[in-house]
């Protein structure tokens, strides 16, 4: 059952000494296993006022040769951040989405891989295969977010031509998981400044989900391009679609953008359709899992619906989303693999059953936009618009 806190799972919080760039000072909680369920720690630090929130907190951490992720679950109520050390951790932190969000998945899925070579030569095992074991369980994790099995790949590739010593191997993936961390950052800030272009100086936004800095490495996607339009000077407010059943809307992203100080109002899904026919929202701006080579999108559940009012109204429909989220090996967004999750994300709502028991429940946590509702996809190397088989080529070229 969804956070659910048990006597046995109440482990010991230390505060987390490492001084963050505003201060923020997390709790965080030991764990190199299965996560379990979130423990009840309070947060530490306090709002940071006047700063873009990418400074305020962060979403992961690789230090002393642990990875740091602040745990999602349990956001905005506390805020936790865990210590996992070993790549089974890793992978369950993924599955019950104490991480989420593609390019976070695949930075994580990255140091994963960097924590199965780690723990190989401690135990003085060959790390060629720890490291193999630990791809095959990190790529079964999560099936929708391409990010995921890209950052896989490129771990492999560098994999493939290290010695056997495990020390140089480990210096080495370690060095590439940074990179792909440090270049995520890079390319959402990019993003930012292209996507900001796009809207107009005043602006009532709308998003669905959570594309921010939670979802990524940092800075965010879709939440990258609202904060460089208001570091730019335009006056945006954002509509936040709550996002049933997880509600990343309502605990991610109406509390990335509170941190922020950004105008934000949180609306239930079934609320949009009302604000669009008020002629309410001038531009929709969302994120994305996974991008098909003509441009079709998966992304939550839901997003499809909003590009349909979108087309509807005559409204723009924007998705911000790295290179890395593009998938060309598939034609269309037909051949996308959809997550679908467990009922109780459905059944039960913070905990508590909603639901009559025995109630049959349908919960993918995706759905694919065709690429004809799309007006435009934000990328770090420029902004491209229908046709867009020929302009995904030539992004490649």
């Amino acid at each position: 059952m969804p956070l659910q806190i048990t006597a046995n799972e109440r482990h010991a919080a230390i505060v987390f000494k490492e001084k963050t760039l505003a201060g923020f000072k997390p709790k965080y909680v030991k764990g190199a296993g299965r996560i379990g369920n979130p423990a009840s720690v309070e947060s530490g630090g306090s709002q940071v006022k006047g700063k873009l929130m990418a400074e305020s907190f962060y979403t992961l951490k690789w230090e002393k040769k642990a990875l740091f992720l602040l745990d999602q679950r349990v956001l905005p109520r506390v805020e936790v951040v865990r210590r996992l050390t070993e790549p089974v951790g890793v992978a369950d932190a993924i599955i019950t989405m104490v991480v989420r969000g593609a390019p976070a998945i695949g930075v994580t899925a990255a140091f994963g891989l960097v924590l199965a070579v780690q723990v190989a030569r401690r135990k003085k095992r060959p790390w060629r295969g720890a490291f193999d074991e630990a791809a095959t369980l990190l790529a079964a994790t999560r099936p929708t977010a391409v990010n995921l099995f890209w950052a896989i790949e490129r771990m492999r590739n560098v994999a493939s031509g290290l010695p056997d010593d495990p020390s140089k191997a480990l210096l080495r993936l370690e060095q590439e998981a940074v990179a792909i961390m440090e270049e995520d950052v890079a390319a959402n800030r990019a993003m930012g400044v292209r996507g900001a272009k796009l809207l107009p100086k005043a602006a009532c936004v709308l998003t669905h989900c959570n594309a921010g800095a939670l979802a990524t490495a940092g800075y965010g996607t879709a939440l990258g391009v609202l904060r460089a339009a208001v570091a730019a000077g335009k006056k945006i407010h954002v509509f936040v679609d709550e996002t049933r059943p997880f509600l990343q809307g309502a605990r991610l992203t109406a509390w990335e953008l509170m941190k922020d100080r950004i105008p934000c109002t949180l609306i239930t899904d079934n609320m949009s359709a009302t604000l669009f026919a008020a002629g309410k929202i001038d531009a929709v701006v969302v994120g994305a899992d996974r991008i098909a080579a003509n441009g079709d999108v998966a992304n939550k559940v839901g997003t499809y619906g909003v590009a349909v009012l979108c087309k509807e109204h005559k409204v723009p429909f924007y998705v911000a989303a790295p290179l890395s989220t593009i998938d060309r090996k598939l034609r269309t967004g037909a051949a996308i693999p959809i997550e679908e999750r467990d009922s109780s994300e459905v059944t039960h709502l913070m905990g508590k059953r909603v639901a009559p028991e025995g109630v049959d429940v349908y919960n993918p946590a995706f759905d694919v936009t065709p690429a004809r509702y799309i007006s435009a996809i934000i990328t770090e190397k420029g902004v491209i618009r229908p046709p867009f088989s020929g302009s995904i080529r030539k992004l490649f070229g």
